[in-house]
């Protein structure tokens, strides 16, 4: 007789794809590791084989002959609007990796890895800048987050490009001074923001590696550069402003509401940002309870797909428990 399972959940980001096959009992099965999921560049089809190759792994790893494969709960990057969720979700359905197939952008994984209920609002800061929130009834709150053309301001490559726009406009004598002339292009070893300039534009150093500069702003902010700390301001204003819209969506906002902090920028604990976005967010929404997220996505991913299932409440504290 082989082995069920009852959920598949996939977290699936830019960089890194996490499997975890889920007991009707919420026992871990196995897991896996696969590469990013990235169906703009590559196409949805090339991305899915990604996807299947974790799983594969996952499925190989199984303590017997596979049985039945039940929910696969997805959470993918990319996935920014429900139109883009429901074209994944029937791509991953003609799959035929279970009985039934949810998709969500990768931030309600977040989201639901730090709440032991689907209620609360998370807010992620990495490469790019998000926000979710959803309640019990099914309710969800969220934003496009595609950028500059959805409003969106900030995020690790955001704060690096705001961060070169001041030190290169101080060099060159349009803007105020500040620190940020000198130490950005000394991270690559460089004497002036120029050369730094010309290194981007010409390919010598790649423009992937501008996420290296998010942390010498935050210390060049830390230091009391006023420039470096107006944009650590300005950061902690939009994680507010996003985490309030979306309480208040909720009808959350006059109540006690965990909101979570994710991505590696907020998952970095800069006591500038941090602390800052505390003080901002008690004064918006005095009831919420703020902290950053430490559990996996993949137990968001997870704890989703029990949530369809109708999994009982101690199969959700099984599971959390093997991720504790």
């Amino acid at each position: 007789m082989g082995v069920n399972v009852s959920v598949v959940a996939v977290d699936a980001g830019n960089s890194k794809t996490d499997v975890a096959l889920i007991g009707a009992d919420g026992t871990v099965l196995s897991t896996a590791r696969g590469g990013g999921f990235q169906p703009p560049y590559v196409g949805v089809e090339a991305a899915l084989d990604v996807l299947a190759g974790a799983l594969d792994e996952a499925l190989a790893a199984l303590p017997g002959t596979v049985g039945s494969v039940g929910h696969v709960s997805a959470c993918l990057a990319n996935a920014d609007l429900p139109v883009e969720e429901a074209e994944l979700a029937e791509a991953l359905e003609a799959r035929g990796w279970g009985t039934s197939v949810q998709v969500r952008n990768d931030t309600f994984a977040i989201l639901r890895a730090g709440v032991d209920e689907p209620r609360g609002v998370a807010v992620v800061c990495g490469a790019g800048i998000n926000c979710v929130g959803m309640v019990p009834d099914g309710r969800t709150a969220r934003f496009p987050a595609i950028g500059r053309i959805s409003g969106d301001w900030g995020g690790g490559a955001g704060l690096a490009e705001e961060a070169l726009w001041f030190a290169a406009r101080a060099e060159d004598g349009r803007g105020e001074p500040t620190e940020l002339a000198r130490v950005l292009p000394g991270h690559f070893g460089l004497d002036s923001m120029y050369a730094l300039i010309e290194a981007l534009h010409r390919g010598t150093i790649p423009l992937t590696r501008r996420h290296e500069l998010t942390p010498v702003l935050f210390a060049t902010a830390v230091a009391g550069d006023p420039v470096a700390g107006s944009l650590v301001e300005r950061l902690a204003q939009e994680v507010v402003a996003m985490a309030s819209v979306a309480l208040t969506r909720l009808g959350l906002l006059e109540e006690e509401a965990p909101v979570l902090l994710g991505g590696s920028v907020l998952a970095a604990r800069h006591p500038q940002l941090n602390d800052r976005i505390a003080e901002l967010l008690a004064a918006r929404a005095p009831k919420a309870v703020v902290r950053v997220v430490s559990e996996p996505p993949v137990l968001g991913a997870a704890l989703l797909g029990l949530d369809v299932t109708g999994a009982a409440p101690e199969v959700h504290r099984r599971l959390r428990a093997q991720y504790a």
